[in-house]
């Protein structure tokens, strides 16, 4: 069975619930898409037999000309975090668990109530005077950055500056491009780099406890890197998703604003049906079998997340946005065993505040623009998400 591996994966396509499917890509090499929840679990559960080198690989090859940009601004992307599976890992890990310990998540919180507050009160002014407001960059662009920044003790940095960056990592390492594109991205992530390396280099916070551990400062880079692509970036693409979503289920939202329904059961459900991550890759070690599948070491596989979180084996409605339900939480969203996302609990803080903050918002809006996400492989970046009043 073929399938595209490059399309916008927010709705799971009728596979016919196949366990695994051998699908091209566009450059006709062979990867085992996974789809059923067990299985993906299985493969994230066992990092030895599923290693997890290719999760940062470029899906399309970077042509000589970018190689070269990127040389220029001496980019290197160790093995870190998503794609180590080293003896380094566990220490790093550690020191980034650390800077996002539930404790020091719960102390933002105050703080980013009261910033969701305000921006919701703006943007519900802006609706009373008949405008076309923007829920993307009114709430959910930035506030990730805002609150990863305190947490780490990054420097004030130009919040625009990160966040074409990071879509820019996002669109060179995991979108279809042609040579022209790639090379344009190529300097954008380069430039930044740059910036990340001063920082590492003399910065405080979690760039500081790396040092003190003795990790290269190669390393130190990609930490932070990966934080401000995959530690911002997919939070705010959820919450701009979460809130489309939630226009469109006004049974939901009258249960939120008579305080019927728990915040963080809407925000579990969120995240199995609107997952920012959609695909993650792993690659086999050893030759295996998986799903009743052959695998040769060294094959590529593709895990579906999304789909995962619509297995009828799993999650009594899958197609619903219901709350609560069974199997709700058993999602895959943040991933799961020994790289399993460390922002876990971070994420979930924000999407509550900003639920808990917008739901009165919502239940007046009409959608004049839903967001559009690009072609990605396994990120759905949203842009523009345009209300007006009802």
């Amino acid at each position: 069975m073929t399938v595209p591996l490059f399309r916008a994966w927010g709705d799971p396509l009728d596979l016919d619930r196949p366990d695994t499917v051998t699908v091209p890509d566009h450059r006709g090499v062979a990867h085992l898409l996974v789809t059923r929840h067990a299985l993906v679990r299985q493969v994230l559960a066992d990092p030895v037999t599923w290693r997890p080198d290719n999760a940062l690989d470029a899906v399309t090859p970077v042509p000589v000309a970018a190689l070269r940009i990127l040389a220029g601004h001496r980019f290197r992307l160790p093995p870190t975090l998503a794609n180590n599976s080293g003896p380094s890992h566990p220490g790093i890990r550690a020191l980034v668990a650390e800077a996002l310990h539930p404790t020091r998540v719960a102390a933002q919180q105050p703080w980013l109530t009261d910033l969701v507050r305000a921006r919701v009160g703006r943007l519900a002014a802006g609706l009373a005077a008949g405008q076309t407001v923007d829920l993307h960059a009114g709430i959910a662009a930035d506030l990730p950055l805002r609150t990863l920044a305190r947490l780490v003790e990054l420097p004030d940095a130009p919040v625009d500056t990160v966040k074409e960056f990071a879509r820019a990592a996002l669109e060179l390492f995991w979108a279809p491009l042609d040579e022209q594109r790639q090379q344009a991205l190529a300097v954008e992530v380069g430039r930044f780099h740059r910036v990340l390396r001063e920082f590492a280099a003399t910065g405080g916070g979690l760039a500081a406890r790396l040092r003190a551990a003795g990790h290269h400062p190669d390393v130190v880079v990609g930490a932070l890197f990966f934080l401000l692509v995959a530690g911002q970036e997919t939070t705010s693409q959820f919450l701009t998703l979460l809130l489309h979503r939630l226009t469109g289920e006004p049974a939901v939202l009258a249960g939120l604003r008579a305080g019927a329904l728990p915040v963080a059961d809407v925000v579990e459900e969120g995240l199995r049906l609107e997952p920012p991550i959609v695909t993650w890759r792993r690659v086999a070690a050893v030759d295996a079998t998986l799903g009743g599948t052959p695998v040769r070491r060294g094959a590529p596989v593709v895990l579906w997340l999304a789909r995962a979180g619509r297995d009828p084996a799993v999650v009594a409605e899958p197609a619903r946005f219901r709350p609560g339900q069974r199997g709700s939480r058993r999602h895959l969203a943040f991933g799961a065993g020994a790289h399993r996302c460390v922002g876990a609990h971070l994420a979930r803080m924000e999407a509550a505040v900003v639920v808990a903050g917008a739901a009165e918002l919502l239940a007046d809006v009409t959608v004049v623009r839903p967001p559009w996400c690009p072609d990605n492989l396994t990120f759905r970046m949203p842009d523009a998400f345009l209300v007006r009043h009802a």
